[in-house]
């Protein structure tokens, strides 16, 4: 371990690895970890969706609708069928959007500062509204919160999801904690999947506010890498458990097709209890007279059904698992013995959470920065970008060739190995 070093081996140490990275650098890198994307090889796997659509006789629903032309607000019935698998749902209590759930979770939140729900004060109206983030977190929810005003609260994220004993007591008697966000299945960043328990807990818990929501982003929850869990080792329905604690209106469900077909030519969609989207349709109908219909029928005609999405996301899990599998091999060969270091290693969903030793994340993305490897920020995975440790970084290992994401984690642990090196020597001078 490099803290149980004797100086001078350290400073060894660390002029090797000095000569390593300028190595590194010499090589004019430009390669990429910084967001979630799916590689090129992942986007041609939906490439044959875009002939379903090609002509008149072609653009009709199963209603004989003609999807060119308006109408249909919430979504033609087979499209609903289609997203009520990706949010766990019945079809009746399906929504479907356009092209982004982020765009669909801002709108809810939207309506709630601008009108309230259920006959509780819109939420602008209030001096405060507070927020609870549970960290390492997705750094675009904490966006939304921030540009809404929202002060945010974070809750460390468990093994079994959200730190439930904190929650249960932030919401207990603080009215003006109004809901939390929750990536259940494979969560952003830490492959995190919510323990039944957990579930149950966000449902049934007691709330100062009548008002609170459990905004449910199950955004993952079909990207497995090892094979669709059986039904026993599936996140629990946060709906079933809101409506059995009879708390019908806490949750409103996401999700969307960005990273199962094409991210920004997809489908979102939102599940939500009758009331709850009584409110919701009467507000979508004043901005839209009905979403993207030629694009619900392309991926209705190319997903089909549940099977259909389950054998499609087999064929990104192919593609997907060596890179999520060289990552895990890459830190173990090369850190395990540098000591302050972990990671996850999840089993879906699109990233690692790795935690760096306190107050080198930091300084580790800006090294491999100037090695031409892009990562995401230090600081993301936290509310206003702030990690108090400086320690999470989130490996995004989707988008590069295996060969690219070789060298990237070359420079990566070569500079986690630098930044904790010097860190260790200066704390010694």
């Amino acid at each position: 371990m490099y803290a149980d070093l004797e100086t001078s081996a350290l400073e060894a140490l660390t002029a090797r690895l000095e000569r390593d990275f300028g190595a590194m650098k010499a090589r004019g890198l430009s390669l990429n970890m910084a967001r979630g994307k799916p590689a090129a090889e992942q986007l041609d796997l939906s490439m044959p969706m875009l002939s379903s659509v090609v002509d008149s006789a072609s653009c009709a629903a199963e209603s004989g609708l003609d999807c060119r032309n308006y109408g249909v607000l919430d979504g033609l019935p087979e499209a609903k069928r289609l997203m009520a698998v990706f949010l766990d749902d019945i079809p009746e209590r399906v929504v479907v959007g356009g092209t982004s759930s982020l765009t669909l979770m801002y709108d809810a939140l939207v309506r709630l500062c601008l009108f309230g729900t259920d006959g509780c004060a819109p939420w602008s109206s209030l001096d405060q509204v507070k927020w609870l983030c549970p960290v390492p977190g997705y750094d675009r929810h904490f966006a939304i919160a921030e540009a809404l005003g929202f002060q945010m609260i974070p809750v460390a994220l468990t093994d079994e999801g959200p730190d439930m004993d904190a929650v249960e007591s932030l919401v207990r008697d603080d009215e003006s904690v109004k809901g939390i966000w929750c990536v259940p299945q494979y969560a952003n960043p830490s492959g995190t999947t919510y323990s039944d328990d957990t579930v149950r807990r966000l449902a049934t818990m007691e709330c100062a506010a009548s008002d609170f929501r459990i905004i449910w982003d199950n955004a993952y929850g079909v990207h497995h890498l090892y094979g669709e869990p059986g039904r026993q080792s599936r996140v629990l329905d946060i709906g079933k458990a809101c409506d059995q604690a009879k708390n019908p209106r806490r949750y409103l469900k996401f999700a969307s097709t960005s990273k199962v077909t094409f991210p920004g030519a997809g489908l979102a969609a939102l599940a939500a209890a009758p009331e709850n989207l009584d409110e919701i349709k009467r507000h979508m109908g004043a901005a839209t007279i009905g979403y993207d219909k030629l694009n619900q029928l392309r991926h209705v005609r190319f997903l089909e059904d549940a099977r259909g999405v389950a054998e499609h996301m087999a064929r990104h899990a192919r593609i997907l698992r060596p890179k999520f599998e060289l990552v895990a091999r890459k830190l173990e060969e090369s850190l395990s013995d540098v000591g302050g270091c972990s990671w996850s290693t999840p089993q879906g969903g699109y990233f690692v959470s790795f935690d760096a030793p306190e107050g080198c994340a930091s300084r580790i993305v800006e090294l491999a920065a100037e090695a031409g490897v892009t990562m995401t920020g230090a600081g993301a995975t936290w509310p206003y970008g702030r990690d108090p440790r400086d320690s999470n970084i989130r490996i995004a290992p989707t988008l590069p060739p295996l060969h690219e994401l070789d060298e990237a984690l070359d420079v990566f642990v070569c500079c986690v190995k630098l930044a904790y090196a010097r860190k260790l020597l200066e704390s010694r001078r």
